[in-house]
């Protein structure tokens, strides 16, 4: 066929199809256009890449009779070593010189001395704040902090004052007793706040306490003298409104044993100059334990929990390299532990946010199952930490209040952006219809960023706790607006064994399964047989067993039975 006869069939066609266009061509036409630009301008790439999430850890080559492969987190291969420490260096060290693991000291000396322009990061020093109610919130400087760091632990030192329990709600007088402890030579004693006298009495014998820090009230004196004579000392933190009290008078047929004084006196009886400079730092001497309690019941304690200074600094250390460069932990964030202090999972979390300079609000309304809405009020934190039974509760709340169908179209479209595209749910006309709906958390909703929750790894608490589903934590991304990370915990681990990476949005099936992601830089983890459970080639299905600088004694078996699912996350059966 000739050029000519081609360009004549052409122009026949088009002939042709613009005799036979009517109304419905157009629409169609139309239609056609408006999808493939909606297509083209809606289209958002993963926050992660799907490989890196279809691939969360590592196992070892070569696995035991009876057992798995030893699992790893992708960030510390089995070539290397785990995370064991802060790698503190001294002044003037060597850019490419190995840093020593540090303590809690060395956590607090990081807090005072700021970030500064030479670590590549933002500069600046975090704030401490106690948050009193709906509008009066606390600041308290770092010196101030500093000084009572330093008259308390002296005061408790020259009591002769070794192992110091701390009875209190989450508060500034808390962590100050707990780095006292630490640069004065005190083991810090870490009692569950709201208990039995029954259960007081018996972690005071189980720890061996002779000191107590607590706040009048909430602590059982008469019963606890009576039943533990072993007790020396008291201090009582005294809030403002009960100061013109005399709290140092020991009541009548206590035989005077029991040396009793309060916080403010401590603090008052020295001039404002003293304590303000933190004490040399002997980095040859092992800094004292932490003690911890794992409650069980609620009038019984199931264990207690010795961990070494060096278990605490590998979990923080852990958890500053667990997610992305740029979302770490910064002088921007205000971080508020919305769960007890006691909890080692929350207390690492609290420390890291300490280590990098972020600010921290301390709220009394901390617990088991807290009102998220009511511990946020009066701040507008970036970062919490929160308990199962909490956050249950709020998703149960929230999900109960969306029942109209606009309601639950826009709550379909943010579930398919987190689940299908793996990105946050972008603000939009439709997604904007549910606002109303969800949690008020903090002053300024929306500044949220990160929720931390952990679930306890033991047998007799996971029948009561919660164990939040996939479609639950997918939920709760919407509702708050904020990534959530799941963790599992456990008694003889600092912090966290495992938990679920930054940008895990996926949920599978029909979303009621859950897993713990993979395990931490700090912890391995691998599985034995177990009764019925039998370690196979196809299947890794037993008892879980956890190692670790992380770890009391190095290694510690859980108690719980659980499997390694196709993505290398762990996941309890």
């Amino acid at each position: 066929m000739s050029f000519s006869g081609l360009l004549a069939q052409l122009d026949d066609g088009l002939s042709s199809l613009v005799g036979q266009w009517n109304v419905y061509s157009t629409a169609i036409v139309t239609l056609l256009v408006l999808l493939t630009t909606y297509s083209i301008t809606s289209r958002v790439e993963p926050e992660i890449h799907p490989m890196l999430l279809a691939r969360q850890g590592h196992g070892s080559p070569v696995r035991q009779q009876g057992e798995s492969p030893i699992y790893r987190s992708n960030a510390a291969p089995h070539s290397m070593p785990l995370n064991s420490g802060l790698n503190v260096k001294e002044p003037g060290a060597s850019k490419w010189a190995q840093g020593r693991d540090g303590d809690l000291r060395d956590i607090w000396r990081k807090a005072v001395a700021g970030r500064s322009e030479g670590d590549g990061v933002e500069e600046g020093k975090g704030h401490f704040f106690t948050v009193l109610g709906t509008e009066k919130v606390v600041e308290h400087k770092l010196g101030d902090i500093t000084r009572q760091i330093n008259l308390i632990g002296q005061y408790i030192s020259s009591q002769g004052g070794g192992k110091v329990a701390i009875y209190l709600p989450n508060s500034v007088e808390y962590i100050a007793t707990l780095f006292a402890c630490s640069f004065y030579n005190a083991t810090a004693i870490l009692l569950p706040y709201d208990q039995s006298d029954a259960s007081i009495v018996s972690m005071l014998r189980q720890s061996g306490a002779d000191t107590v820090v607590t706040c009048p009230g909430t602590f059982p004196f008469d019963s606890v003298v009576k039943s533990y004579p072993a007790l020396r000392q008291l201090i009582w933190v005294v809030d403002e409104g009960s100061k013109h009290l005399d709290w140092n008078e020991v009541p009548k047929g206590m035989g005077g044993k029991v040396n009793v004084s309060t916080w403010q006196d401590i603090l008052n009886d020295h001039p404002q100059n003293a304590g303000t400079e933190l004490p040399s730092s002997d980095h040859q001497a092992a800094a004292p334990d932490v003690v911890t309690f794992w409650p069980s019941e609620a009038d019984s304690v199931e264990e207690m929990a010795r961990f070494t200074q060096g278990n605490l600094v590998s979990a923080v250390s852990a958890q500053l390299v667990a997610i992305p460069t740029k979302e770490r932990f910064s002088p921007a964030d205000l971080f508020l532990p919305a769960a007890s202090l006691s909890s080692s999972y929350t207390l690492v979390l609290t420390l890291v946010a300490i280590y990098s300079n972020a600010s921290v609000a301390f709220n009394s309304v901390a617990g088991t199952s807290t009102d998220l809405a009511l511990a946020t009020q009066g701040v507008a934190p970036t970062i919490i930490v929160a308990t199962p039974e909490t956050l249950a509760k709020t998703h149960s709340e929230t999900k109960g209040k969306i029942t109209s169908a606009l309601a639950s179209l826009s709550h379909w479209i943010q579930t398919r952006s987190l689940v299908q595209n793996g990105v946050m749910p972008m603000a939009s006309f439709l997604a904007s219809y549910n606002d109303a709906l969800r949690p008020r958390l903090g002053t300024k909703p929306g500044k949220l960023r990160l929720v931390y929750v952990a679930h306890p790894a033991t047998s007799s608490s996971s029948s009561r706790t919660p164990r939040l589903s996939e479609l639950t934590l997918s939920d709760l991304r919407i509702f708050t607006g904020a990534r959530v990370i799941y963790a599992l915990a456990a008694a003889p681990c600092a912090g966290a064994v495992a938990q679920t990476q930054f940008h895990d949005y996926r949920v599978s099936g029909d979303g009621k399964g859950s897993h713990f992601g993979p395990p931490v830089s700090s912890t391995e983890i691998l599985l034995r047989d177990s009764g019925s459970h039998k370690i196979t080639d196809d299947n890794y299905t037993g008892d879980v067993v956890v190692r670790g600088p992380a770890i009391i004694g190095g290694e510690a078996a859980l108690g719980l039975v659980a499997t390694i699912r196709d993505d290398n996350t762990i996941a309890v059966v």
